[in-house]
């Protein structure tokens, strides 16, 4: 993690940045995943020592600041409230995806795929048929030659037209009007 250090009024020294520094590798571990803080150490009136520390950190900028009257204790105590917030947000972060509810549950089924509607029924025409004056006899007999599962004709004896069909048991069927 790279920390920048400002000073406001005040000289940082070698010294002190050292010790923040050092104290700082303690909280890594807590803020796995930040690569920048901020330290602004500033002295006001009355000799108040004040450390300031910045940190962005998954989305969240933790901020902490102290006031005493040693720079050094200052820079302990906001590294100390840093490391606070942290783990609270971290513990946070951890909670909301181990209680949050499973996307299965959350998300609505998936609509299944539209079928495309069968297009209505349709006559095909898929030959002509010259209807014989014949008998049912006679027509039986064509539909054993030819390879056809029917034949349509028309009954020599009442003039009527009617259908001869092979059915599945052998026999066969005869379809009047």
């Amino acid at each position: 993690m790279k920390i920048e250090f400002t000073g406001r009024n005040f000289n940082i020294s070698p010294a002190i940045k050292k010790h923040v520094t050092d104290h700082f590798k303690k909280i890594i571990t807590v803020l796995n995943g930040a690569t920048r803080a901020h330290v602004i150490l500033s002295i006001e009136k009355h000799h108040r020592h004040v450390a300031e520390i910045v940190v962005n950190w998954h989305e969240h900028a933790l901020t902490s600041k102290a006031y005493t009257n040693d720079m050094y204790a200052s820079a302990l105590q906001a590294i100390d409230k840093m490391r606070r917030q942290a783990v609270k947000v971290k513990g946070k972060i951890i909670d909301r995806k181990h209680h949050a509810p499973p996307a299965s549950t959350v998300a609505p089924s998936p609509i299944p795929p539209v079928q495309p509607a069968a297009p209505d029924p349709r006559i095909v025409r898929s030959r002509r048929y010259s209807v014989k004056p014949m008998t049912p006899e006679e027509a039986i007999m064509q539909v054993e030659e030819a390879s056809e599962q029917f034949v349509v004709f028309r009954d020599a004896e009442t003039d009527r037209v009617g259908v001869i069909y092979k059915r599945r048991d052998g026999n066969y069927g005869l379809i009047e009007p």
